[in-house]
């Protein structure tokens, strides 16, 4: 069974189409990444996916429950920490904690071994008392995705788990993140590719409402990347020798001392070679990686905060 499994998911909201026809099969024990531009229809698929938002069309299921038939089995299953840090600022970790243990049926006891473990882990114990609005940003994301998980759900949500943490504590919670692959089904949205590229099993992008690629990370930057690069340090390029590449490859890019050439296939030592042949000083050269960032922008023609 998929732990999560979308056919032809659709939301609308006034005419103006959401998420259109999203088809998903998320394995379990997998972590998804779900990547997008602002206004892709992440946050709407997820808020569909944890019943709440009613799709317009189309089905979704949680390990076998229909999101829309049968809700309450869903929610008992799952574990969400949304984009917008939701936390009662005036009752401090233990009672946030609490307050969700209690929401999901959970006895006192339970509660407090699941707090406990969960505090030592997230760091948070040492302030474990203190109100909820003394915190930093980054406390309260560690506190939120704690909240999702006092339940000890079998699937998580993490709409944008990191966004707006600093380095440190964004590589903190991806480490605990890592933590959880295998034991959890994950579903991340996120626009840091670094921590897509870092954490996913397998990454879908969206745009416009559209799954519009779908792989691992490394299948993506293999399948989907139409050009690759190579970057040349050099001396004595002349107009004519630029003039003659520009004729041959999809893009050229100089600035002083550098080259940077992009074709679907390159042709390394032929690059090389043909600079030596004409009397081009070449210090160093080497084909660029891929990253999912290209790919990203290369589907979806987007900067990643656009």
């Amino acid at each position: 069974m998929n732990a999560v499994q979308t056919f032809k998911l659709t939301k609308k909201f006034n005419g103006l189409v959401a998420v259109n026809g999203v088809d998903l099969e998320i394995n379990k024990g997998e972590l998804f990444s779900l990547l997008g531009p602002n206004g892709a229809g992440k946050t709407t698929t997820i808020r569909m996916l944890c019943c709440l938002l009613k799709p317009t069309k189309g089905t979704a299921s949680v390990l076998g429950y229909d999101v829309v038939k049968t809700p309450f089995s869903v929610k008992r299953l799952i574990g969400v920490s949304p984009q917008d840090t939701i936390l009662s600022e005036r009752l401090n970790c233990w009672e946030n904690l609490a307050l969700i243990g209690k929401v999901h049926g959970l006895s006192s006891d339970e509660v407090a071994r699941r707090s406990k473990e969960l505090l030592e882990t997230m760091g948070l114990m040492e302030r474990a008392k203190d109100q909820v609005r003394k915190f930093s940003g980054g406390m309260k994301r560690r506190l939120s995705i704690a909240m999702a998980l006092v339940s000890d759900p079998q699937v998580l949500f993490l709409d944008e788990p990191t966004l707006g943490l600093d380095p440190q504590a964004r590589r903190a919670i991806w480490e605990y993140i890592a933590e959880l692959k295998g034991k959890k089904t994950i579903l991340l949205t996120t626009h840091y590719m670094e921590e897509a590229d870092f954490l996913s099993d397998r990454i879908g992008i969206i745009d416009e409402g559209r799954v519009v690629a779908l792989g691992t990370s490394q299948e993506l930057k293999t399948n989907r990347l139409e050009m690759r690069s190579m970057v040349v340090s050099t001396e004595n390029l002349t107009a004519e020798v630029i003039a003659d590449l520009q004729s041959k490859y999809s893009r050229l890019e100089k600035t002083k001392g550098r080259l940077k050439i992009y074709h679907k296939d390159l042709d390394f030592k032929g690059i090389v070679d043909y600079l030596h042949s004409r009397g081009v000083t070449v210090y160093s050269a080497a084909l660029e990686q891929p990253t999912l960032e290209d790919v990203f922008i290369q589907i979806t023609g987007k900067k990643l905060r656009d």
